[in-house]
Formats: C-alpha cells, sequence, structure tokens
C-alpha cells in the first residue's frame, strides 16, 4: 500500500482521541490540580455572569428593543443559554480536560475547527476580560466620588493616557490565580456572596416601587428602529434579508434577547476548569446546571423590577438607562449609591473568573502544541500555568490600561455564540463517533436538542450588528494564518500523523 503524500497529509482530519485528551491530564509537567466542588463551580458561574451588567443590560434591552416584555426576552436567552449549557455538561462529564469547547470539537470535528472555536475563545474571554477591568475602573471612580474624594483616575505619560483602575484589579487576581486554584476561589465566594445580597437588595426595595400600569403594554407594538440609518448597526439579518430593523414587537424581543445574551456568558468558561474539579463527571455538570439557575432567578427578579417602577418610554428617553436611573426616576436617588458599590463589587470576581478561564483555554491549546508548549508547564507545588497566568494579565493590563475597549463588547457575545454552536453540534458527533464511551450525565432527547441549540445561538449571532461581524471575519483571518504558518506545523497529532506516514522520519519530539 503507497504512503501518504505530505499533500494527503496536509488535508487529514486530525481527531485528537478522548482517551489522549485524558491521558495528557496525568503529565505531571502539564496538569492541574483538583480542588473545586459543586458549589466552586456554581459560585464561578453566579460570579462571571453577574456583574454590572445586572444593574443596566435589563434597562437598556427594554428602552430600546422590547419594552416590559424583556422579561421574555431573559428567558429566551436563558433557554438558549441552558440548551447550550447542557451540550457543555455532557462533554465535560464525558472529557473533564481543560480548554472547555476547544477541547470537545477537538475530540468530535477534528483539529481545524478546534483551533477556529480555540481562537474565538480567546476572543470571547480576552475581549470580555479587558472590557470589564475598564468598566471596573469606571465604577471604582464612581465609588471615590460617593466619598468626595479627589483622586484622578485617569494618569498620563506623556502623549499616553493611562487608567490605572483596570491594571489594579487586573494585577491582583492575576497574582491570586498565580498561588492557586483553590485560593482564589474562595475570594470569588466571598465577592459572589456579597453582589448577590446587593442584587436582592436592590430587587426588594425596587419592588415597593412597582406600578402594574408601567407592564401595558407588555408587547409594545414593532416600530421602526434608529438602526436603519446605518449599514453598520444594524443586524446581519436584517442586511442579508433587506428587511428594515425595527424595535419593540415580535422582533424587538429577540434582539432584545440577543443584547442580553451578554448576561448569560461565562458558564462556557467555568467548563474550562473541569480539569480542576473533584469528581468532576458529576461535580461539572451539577455545578454549571445550579449556577444557571441562580442566574436566571436573579436577572428576571431584577427585569421585573425595572419595568414595573418605570415606563420603557422613560427608559427609552435617557441615553444611558439603567437599574440606577429607574430609582432616580421615582426619587430614591440613594439607590445609586448602593448600586454604585454593587456594580464594583459584582465586576471584581467578572475580571478573575475570565482571566483564569483565558489562562486554561491558551494552557489546553499550548499543550496541544498549537501554541507554544513551552507555556503549558504548571508549577510543581500549585498545579496552576503560572507562565501563562502572567502573560494573560500583563496583555490584558495593557488593553484595559491604554485603550478604549467598551467599542469591542459585541465581539465577547459573537466569541461564546460560535463557541456554543460547535459545541452543540458536537454532542451528536461524538455520540455516533464514540457510542463506548462513558457518558455520566447526558442530554435529553439528542440529538434534537443540540440541533435545537446550534440554531438558537445560530440566530442570536445572525442578530448581532454587522459591524460585529466584519471584526469577527477579521479576528478569524488573522487566527487562520497563525495556524498555517505555527500551529499546524507544530501540533503533537500533526508531529505522530507525519511520523506515521513517513516511516519514522519524523521532526524531533517536542519538550
Amino acid at each position: 500500500m503507497p504512503r501518504p503524500t505530505i499533500v494527503g497529509m496536509a488535508i487529514q482530519r486530525r481527531v485528537k482521541s478522548v482517551e489522549q485528551s485524558m491521558a495528557e491530564t496525568h503529565d505531571e509537567k502539564r496538569s492541574l490540580k483538583r480542588s473545586l466542588g459543586v458549589w466552586d463551580l456554581a459560585v464561578m458561574g453566579v460570579a462571571v455572569a453577574v456583574g454590572a451588567g445586572i444593574f443596566s443590560v435589563g434597562a437598556e434591552a427594554s428602552a430600546r428593543h422590547a419594552g416590559p416584555a424583556v422579561i421574555i426576552s431573559f428567558i429566551i436567552a436563558a433557554a438558549v443559554c441552558g440548551l447550550a449549557i447542557l451540550c457543555y455538561a455532557e462533554f465535560a462529564s464525558s472529557i473533564p480536560v481543560a480548554g472547555s469547547a476547544y477541547t470537545f470539537t477537538y475530540s468530535t470535528l477534528g483539529e481545524f475547527l478546534a483551533w477556529i472555536i480555540g481562537w474565538d475563545l480567546i476572543l470571547e474571554m480576552l475581549m470580555a476580560s479587558a472590557v470589564i477591568a475598564k468598566y471596573w475602573g469606571v465604577y471604582l471612580g464612581d465609588a471615590v466620588s460617593l466619598f468626595d474624594l479627589q483622586i484622578p483616575m485617569t494618569l498620563h505619560l506623556g502623549p499616553l493616557s493611562f487608567d490605572w483602575g483596570p491594571v489594579v484589579i487586573v494585577a491582583i487576581f492575576t497574582l491570586l490565580l498565580a498561588l492557586g486554584t483553590r485560593l482564589s476561589s474562595r475570594v470569588n465566594s466571598v465577592f459572589t456572596v456579597i453582589k448577590v445580597a446587593i442584587v436582592l437588595f436592590v430587587i426588594v426595595v425596587g419592588l415597593f416601587f412597582v406600578k402594574g400600569a408601567n407592564y401595558s403594554p407588555f408587547v409594545p407594538p414593532a416600530q421602526e428602529g434608529a438602526a436603519s440609518e446605518s449599514v453598520w448597526t444594524q443586524s446581519l439579518f436584517s442586511f442579508l434579508t433587506g428587511a428594515d430593523p425595527s424595535i419593540y414587537g415580535v422582533f424587538g424581543i429577540l434582539s432584545g434577547a440577543a443584547l442580553v445574551f451578554f448576561a448569560f456568558i461565562g458558564f462556557d468558561v467555568v467548563a474550562t476548569s473541569a480539569e480542576e474539579t473533584k469528581d468532576p463527571k458529576r461535580t461539572v455538570p451539577r455545578g454549571i446546571i445550579l449556577g444557571l439557575v441562580i442566574v436566571t432567578v436573579l436577572y428576571v427578579l431584577v427585569a421585573i423590577v425595572i419595568t414595573g417602577m418605570v415606563s420603557y418610554t422613560e427608559l427609552a428617553k435617557l441615553d444611558e438607562p439603567s437599574l440606577a436611573s429607574a430609582f432616580e426616576l421615582v426619587g430614591a436617588t440613594w439607590a445609586a449609591q448602593v448600586i454604585a458599590i454593587g456594580s464594583l463589587v459584582g465586576l471584581t470576581t467578572v475580571v478573575m473568573v475570565l482571566l483564569m478561564g483565558l489562562a486554561r483555554v491558551v494552557f489546553a491549546m499550548s499543550r496541544d502544541g498549537l501554541l507554544p508548549r513551552s507555556l503549558s508547564v504548571t508549577d510543581a507545588k500549585r498545579g496552576t500555568p503560572i507562565r501563562i497566568q502572567l502573560i494573560v494579565g500583563v496583555v490584558i493590563a495593557i488593553i484595559a490600561g491604554f485603550t478604549d475597549v467598551q467599542v469591542l463588547g459585541d465581539m465577547i457575545n459573537i466569541g461564546t455564540l460560535s463557541a456554543f454552536v460547535l459545541v452543540s453540534i458536537g454532542v451528536p458527533i461524538l455520540r455516533k463517533t464514540r457510542p463506548d464511551l462513558e457518558r455520566p450525565f447526558t442530554v435529553p432527547l439528542s440529538p434534537w436538542l443540540p440541533w435545537i441549540s446550534a440554531l438558537a445561538c445560530f440566530w442570536l449571532m445572525l442578530n448581532l450588528s454587522t459591524e460585529t461581524w466584519v471584526r469577527f471575519a477579521i479576528w478569524l483571518a488573522l487566527g487562520l494564518v497563525i495556524y498555517f504558518a505555527y500551529s499546524r506545523r507544530h501540533s503533537l497529532i500533526g508531529r505522530e500523523l507525519e511520523k506515521d506516514a513517513l516511516g519514522g522520519l519524523h521532526r524531533p519530539p517536542l519538550r
């Protein structure tokens, strides 16, 4: 039988076996310490999903998209996220390895798509970390002003403007994560309990200002939206179909769901910690699902309060509607101070979890050789990838401290949703290719629910702006250049295939 040609090897689909993924977790130089339980993962999910956005995204979606029906938008977003989370839970229980969607895709759809999804996850978590750190600095400034302290939040280094707040928070949590996942998890739990208590306090107080008349009409009649003025700001769906963008009505509810989906990002970050959990086959599914339930309840309650306190038409008159705006409109200005503190505390834990998630994705890709293998070496005592964590911290601190990153917020959504689509598709594929694999948790009604999940996530992607899709395409193009210039040639799987094809004449092993 003739040996495969180099061209044949170039187009061969490279799939990493589940057994190989599991075996790599026992590499003493490149393994993570298992220390997290169900509650740790649930708290991690709540920590990353409940930030300052809980005080603003609902008001924004109500004012600009759905009116009181934003409550339905949240439920739709939670349902879509829930479907994807079930798929993540099945994968994480079957393949409890760091890397989340990247690792799962590698075992089902092959190396090329795994690289794409890993690159997307880097985009999601890099942008999210930088954006959230930037906003943390903004809310720190707001909190400082509440106490009449004159502390400049921006420093000028020659021609450069430097926000020191984001750098401080990134530096603190980079150090904590380098010292150990368990320690950072304890700090995370304390901050999460505090911010959930603040959210519940705001909800309870807000209920006293709710008026039934503000819920009518529950679904405002559709009307032409301002997005029609620009081809870049309208959704890709509107651009492709030629339909006039609209706000309110049924399509307003759906576009609102695409917007508030931002509130549910982060549960894929929880899946990146599968390799650091005790009894991951049971712990990961329970922790992820418990966290999603808590977050959904909190967001729906906040949406009920916002839309009941003031009419959506009043919120629509404001430049930046928020929960604080609603309290100010009913005369409870003191609530703005509580919300400012709650936002600061809320964002604190979000930064930490995203820093950890990004480091774990890079760690998994590095361990596979798609990024330099030297990065994936872990500390023997703490079991953490200190090199990667420090590099990630420095990059995010530079981006958040020196640049205006808020405009890239939608990139977080499209990165998350693209990962959700491929993970959902991967479940029925792995069921077919590896029916023998132990599955402590299974998605019900497979393959129907996974396919519905993939379609629902893709629909939400279509409701993101054309501008976001263009930026996403540029990011993917950059990723393809890196993959074919470096990653494909240094991939461990690729080297093994090359070794087999060339009869043992292969490059020296990577260290």
